[in-house]
């Protein structure tokens, strides 16, 4: 139905940095996603797939990038498996840091089939990823299977050192992805690595600067060290803080 507006004074509608955009709900290979877009008429020119924390669900992502769509970038936020509408699937007797790697296999094993519903739903566009906390351990994952655009790895860690998880299926992901033992595999993808100085989760030391140390030397032996960025953010704890969302925008913005 067309409903006719004023244009001086058109509908009331999500706004981000004084442009609209629309949200949509979706379930794109079995993932309940919700989608930020530009208003309609307007065409997409590339995806980006935002990965929440343990614990959390797409719906704390939302508006976080939906000023991406003002520059015809869709926001893809979908549920991690095992949280959100998913947490019903969660099987029995995991042990707190299980239940995150868990989550995690899971949500990287159903990557490509999201990606391929993305491509139905919208043709192919060039998808980046940006994730916090676990959303990170999947991002740098997924950018070591190869296919994105760009990440975003943000208050998370490449160390991957879990004394807690007993699983055989757990450690055998643990030991083939790790990041900072297969850190040759990330490039040449643009990464960026971001943290707060402040991160009681991941304190830095023992966290950010391994990361980085190990990233930023795989890059340059690929000879592409530009292509790396490793970043700290003053006084910020263990959450996604405006500044350094800003230069992860600014980041994924890059061409």
């Amino acid at each position: 139905m067309t409903r006719p507006f004023n244009p001086a004074d058109p509908h009331a509608t999500p706004m981000a940095d004084g442009h609209p955009y629309r949200v949509e709900r979706r379930v794109l290979a079995g993932v309940p996603c919700l989608l930020e877009l530009p208003p309609e008429g307007q065409p997409l020119r590339g995806l980006c797939v935002v990965y929440h924390g343990a614990w959390a669900n797409k719906e704390g992502k939302l508006g976080v990038y939906a000023a991406l769509t003002a520059a015809g970038v869709g926001v893809v936020l979908p549920d991690s498996a095992l949280h959100g509408e998913r947490q019903a699937d969660t099987p029995p007797g995991l042990n707190a840091r299980e239940y995150v790697w868990e989550s995690v296999r899971r949500t990287v094993a159903e990557a490509p089939a999201l990606r391929g519903a993305l491509d139905e739903a919208f043709g192919p566009l060039p998808v980046d990823a940006v994730g916090s906390s676990m959303g990170g351990y999947v991002v740098l994952t997924i950018a070591h299977l190869g296919g994105l655009r760009r990440a975003a790895a943000l208050i998370t860690s490449g160390v991957w050192q879990e004394p807690e998880v007993e699983r055989p299926e757990l450690r055998a992901f643990l030991e083939a992805h790790r990041p900072n033992t297969h850190a040759a595999g990330l490039p040449p993808t643009p990464l960026l690595l971001a943290s707060g100085d402040s991160d009681p989760t991941f304190p830095l030391a023992a966290h950010h600067a391994p990361t980085a140390a190990a990233l930023g030397a795989a890059y340059a032996a690929a000879g592409c060290p530009q292509a790396f960025t490793a970043a700290t953010f003053a006084g910020v704890g263990h959450y996604t803080s405006r500044h350094m969302r800003d230069a992860a925008m600014a980041f994924l913005r890059a061409e």
